[in-house]
């Protein structure tokens, strides 16, 4: 309805009272390597009190400046808060930060790099202690933590009350991907993605090596590489799909037998180039084995098969 058709005694809406502001929760940080300051800084500009601890305590007073409060010991950065987050060196620096720290209806997120193993265990022992337990495995690099469209995430794995209660506070670095109640499971998915990610550098850094003493520009062909390995990424679903349905020749486009007779090709060339084949032999001996034991008709996704046999 048009403006002009109002009531003159019609008098226009209040707006509604903003409601009270809430405080961002406080959060502890224990460890302020090059991930964890950055992990502190967005928590900080987001506005939550921040306390920190590190074992190098120079570290830890440059992010005073910044509005941190500095706790002397780990036992006192705990008792600040509810919510201990944890990015040490290693599972042993965990054990070793918090022992008679007390931990008792403490939430402990773990973004310490570690093993599916070890996220498990460390769970247990948060459990016997009276916390509950959350394992993260960062997707990212210092630089993307608290960047908008940055792309970076962390897994999650273990209580998923912990995870809902906490999950506007531990999206503020980054995304949030919870991937299960098994507290191994952050750290298998970093780990699987983080394997992966090995594999295709082995062939970004043997696919350089051939074209080295050319003259090819490293910047002129790396578009070429980028645009062939992300045409070739999302063959990754048909891997899966083989692996679900155990048929490994469905949908097969090359399969076993000509690609173990390509691998000859590949070889010669590297050969001719005076580059070294170690970066590719292992995978395609693999790749002979399984054609020697009759599956030449077979995706080479049978080759996982030589990896970890399925369980009967």
């Amino acid at each position: 309805m048009n403006d002009d058709t109002h009531s003159p005694t019609t008098a226009p809406v209040p707006a509604a009272a903003p409601g009270p502001t809430r405080t961002p929760p406080p959060v502890t940080l224990l460890g302020v390597g090059a991930m964890g300051t950055a992990l502190a800084r967005a928590w900080l500009a987001a506005g939550h009190r921040v306390t920190v601890w590190n074992r190098t305590a120079v570290r830890a007073e440059r992010l005073a400046a910044e509005g941190a409060v500095v706790a002397a010991s780990p036992a006192e950065a705990v008792a600040a808060g509810r919510l201990v987050v944890l990015c040490l060196l290693d599972d042993a620096s965990v054990g070793e930060a918090l022992d008679g720290a007390d931990l008792a209806g403490r939430d402990l997120v773990n973004l310490t790099t570690g093993t599916p193993a070890e996220g498990r265990k460390r769970a247990a022992w948060a459990a016997e202690r009276g916390a509950r337990f959350l394992d993260g495995g960062i997707m990212a690099v210092p630089p993307m933590i608290g960047a908008a469209d940055s792309g970076g995430y962390v897994f999650y794995s273990g209580s998923s009350e912990l995870f809902e209660e906490h999950r506007a506070t531990l999206a503020v670095p980054a995304g949030t991907e919870y991937v299960g109640a098994d507290p191994g499971f952050a750290a298998l998915h970093d780990v699987a993605l983080l394997s992966a990610m090995s594999g295709m550098f082995a062939g970004v850094l043997h696919a350089f090596a051939l074209i080295r003493r050319e003259d090819i520009a490293p910047t002129d062909f790396a578009p070429l590489l980028v645009s062939w390995l992300g045409a070739m990424a999302p063959m990754a679903h048909q891997t899966a799909a083989q692996l679900e349905s155990g048929d490994f020749t469905e949908g097969v486009v090359s399969n076993l037998a000509m690609q173990v007779a390509g691998n000859a090709t590949l070889l010669r060339t590297a050969e001719e180039q005076g580059v070294s084949p170690e970066l590719l032999t292992p995978y395609m001996s693999l790749m002979e084995r399984r054609l020697a034991e009759g599956h030449g008709e077979e995706d080479t996704t049978g080759v996982v098969e030589l990896l970890a046999p399925r369980k009967d």
